[in-house]
């Protein structure tokens, strides 16, 4: 690990010695930018001088970084990294949950479906494909919103592509074999996936050299749900996203990229600790809005949890106007709801409205601290446990506040910008690639660059 953290000093300090009043523009033909979010890390992590996290903290320090980022709401995965590579909100992208919510025939409690195509599910113009549009490369591991996306040059996805150039040439180097590619999140671990993502990351930018390589990478996630945000397990995830940030940083490094390249290091949401969970079914079912057989609900009132809120959809449109007010004056009264917003409220807090997508709710709910939100079928309303992790709050919540750094080829050294938006984040992305964004709903952060 010190190896790391001295070499990532080294080069960086390389870097810095670029021209400082040379345009954006004349770099962006040899520009290299790398992007990589660590799903639910906590601003506040930060915090910590004992953080083990030794890349991170030489990338901070030879680069810009925010004291705090704010998400847009839904404060979840595939809502945040769409706005963090589109610079707009749910408002725009429409892009609700980790897929699209889907309504089934019977009245049925909605699913969500991850395997859409990006141009069914994402309603906005990405940095991949503005860079392709310019002649610029792009790759992509693990990241979301994008299957089957246009304008991705390489990938490795969340569900990789057993004939993809990029599988193929992991297997001929025995990283996995082509079996663990077919079946690659059957019974794996977070930390495997996130070995083998890393390592896909480190083979595109070894031998094909994008202007744009997305990553993602999920352990931080997945251990925090389990056993909460700043606990060991989440220390422990942390170091291990270190480590593979390491990696990136010498694989651009070995690539002889380094004095062209700009990392960007974000996360998506932070993460709060709840005990007790509050099973809306079981209070629409005692209403009467719902009806329950075995662990299946249905009904003309629909619900999804995303932990630190919930979804209501009335999919009839002729009963919105009497089942909207009862159901938000019966939601108001519930220990643990915060706050109960009508679709026409919610378009304050950068939720889409009810009439340009099905992906709007008719009212959205928000949870107090300690309390989250669940669709599973349980025997009370409000059950009490040991503490787990969940995201979904307001983006105001203060846990909610995410990771952003930036370092590199284009970045002053030692810049610090306080609280920003994550709108900025592809409109400064964007700026180093020299490509355009014109939906962009926020600036970018001029600042921090030569």
């Amino acid at each position: 690990m010190k190896r790391v953290s001295v070499l990532v000093l080294a080069a960086l300090t390389t870097c810095a010695g670029i021209d400082a009043q040379a345009p954006l523009k004349e770099a962006a033909a040899g520009a290299h930018v790398v992007v990589i979010s660590l799903d639910g890390f906590p601003a506040r992590a930060l915090q910590d001088p004992m953080l083990p996290m030794p890349t991170l903290r030489s990338l901070a320090a030879r680069g810009a970084s925010a004291t705090a980022m704010q998400p847009i709401n839904p404060t979840v995965t595939w809502p945040n990294h769409t706005a963090m590579i589109t610079g707009v909100d749910a408002s725009q992208h429409h892009v609700m949950a980790n897929g699209l919510i889907e309504f089934p025939a019977d009245h049925g409690e909605p699913t969500i479906e991850p395997w859409v195509a990006k141009e069914k599910l994402v309603h906005a113009h990405t940095l991949y494909e503005a860079a392709t549009e310019k002649g610029l490369t792009t790759a992509q591991v693990d990241w979301v919103a994008i299957y089957g996306a246009k304008g991705v040059t390489w990938d490795f996805g969340e569900r990789p592509d057993a004939s993809g150039t990029i599988a193929h040439e992991l297997v001929a180097q025995g990283t996995l074999t082509a079996e663990q590619v077919r079946h690659f999140g059957d019974g794996s671990s977070p930390a495997w996936r996130d070995e083998i993502w890393t390592a896909a990351a480190v083979d595109i930018i070894e031998k094909h050299k994008p202007n744009l390589l997305l990553l993602h990478l999920l352990q931080t996630d997945t251990l925090q749900h389990m056993y909460a945000p700043l606990t060991p397990a989440a220390y422990a995830a942390y170091a291990d996203a270190d480590a593979c940030i390491a990696r990136v940083v010498d694989a651009v490094r070995e690539a002889g990229l380094l004095d062209r390249t700009t990392f960007f290091l974000v996360s998506d949401h932070g993460f709060a600790s709840f005990t007790h969970t509050i099973h809306l079914n079981v209070g629409l079912e005692q209403q009467g809005f719902v009806h329950r057989s075995g662990d299946r609900y249905t009904g003309p009132v629909l619900m999804k949890a995303e932990g630190g809120a919930a979804e209501i959809f009335i999919p009839d449109t002729t009963q919105r106007a009497t089942l909207v007010p009862k159901l938000k004056e019966y939601f108001a009264t519930l220990p643990g709801v915060a706050h109960v917003y009508t679709n026409a409220e919610a378009r304050a807090i950068g939720l889409p409205s009810e009439q340009d997508t099905d992906q709007a709710p008719q009212l959205y709910l928000t949870a107090t601290p300690d309390y989250a939100f669940s669709d599973e079928s349980a025997a009370t309303l409000i059950t009490a446990h040991p503490a787990e992790g969940q995201h979904g709050y307001l983006n105001t919540d203060s846990d909610m506040q995410a990771l952003f750094i930036a370092s590199g080829a284009r970045i002053r050294s030692g810049v610090h910008v306080g609280s920003i938006s994550n709108l900025r984040v592809a409109p400064t992305i964007a700026s180093v690639l020299g490509v355009r964004l014109d939906q962009a709903q926020d600036s970018p952060l001029s600042e921090i660059f030569q």
